[in-house]
């Protein structure tokens, strides 16, 4: 046993320390010998396994005995405690100067913890499909949200807001009010700048009437 390997296990058994007493209840960290692998464990904090210092290698870290290939790091893989809790494990191999493991910190979270938090934030953030109301939005419709999904949707049909024809116009309108464009002060008179049309046309869209003759105002007056 060389000076060196004895020197990484005594700074790794640091690490193992700080990062056990990090995450007390939470996090067994635990650091193997692996020169010794019938007595590998070196130091244990948190103690979540029952493992004690003195005890064998796991199979994992008799994996890294026999193959100096074996990664040097297992990140996240999942695991489980003696007595059936859910575990998440990472394990970062150790080696000298030669390449060769000499050690090897394995931390075992107990995710199990989590459970009751993860079980009472899926009902917090549960949505209920009964009794749906309509599209709702949360945020104000600016002006240039309204031009914008205006001239997309003349876009789609290669043309301009102005240049629509009476169905595509009653269409978009009916498009607009179902995503609550229209509920907003002004967003009529607005649309109808856009398209070109008077609001008396915008309002008879919503209503499902035929566009006014030319010279009628109808409600909410000419364009403007």
């Amino acid at each position: 046993m060389s000076d060196e390997d004895e020197l990484l296990l005594r700074e790794s058994e640091k690490i193992v320390v700080a990062l056990g007493r990090m995450f007390p209840g939470l996090c067994e960290v635990v650091l193997h010998d692996l020169r010794d692998p019938a007595h590998a464990v070196r130091a244990v904090e948190g103690g979540l396994s029952g493992r004690r210092v003195g005890d064998p290698a796991t199979e994992l870290g008799l994996a890294r005995i026999q193959d100096p290939g074996y990664p040097d790091i297992l990140q996240n893989y999942p695991n489980r405690f003696p007595d059936g809790r859910a575990a998440k494990s990472t394990s970062i191999g150790i080696r000298n100067g030669e390449g060769r493991y000499v050690g090897a910190i394995c931390l075992n979270l107990d995710v199990s913890r989590f459970a009751a938090v993860v079980s009472s934030l899926g009902d917090l953030i549960r949505t209920d499909d009964r009794d749906v109301p309509p599209a709702e939005t949360l945020t104000a419709r600016s002006a240039g949200e309204l031009r914008a999904v205006t001239e997309e949707f003349a876009a789609a049909r290669g043309l301009t807001p102005a240049a629509l024809g009476p169905a595509a116009r009653k269409e978009l309108v009916r498009s607009l009010r179902a995503r609550g464009f229209l509920q907003v002060k002004h967003s009529v008179q607005n649309l109808a700048r856009i398209l070109g049309v008077s609001r008396a046309t915008v309002y008879n869209y919503l209503r499902g009437q035929p566009e006014p003759a030319p010279g009628e105002e109808g409600e909410g007056g000419g364009q403007r």
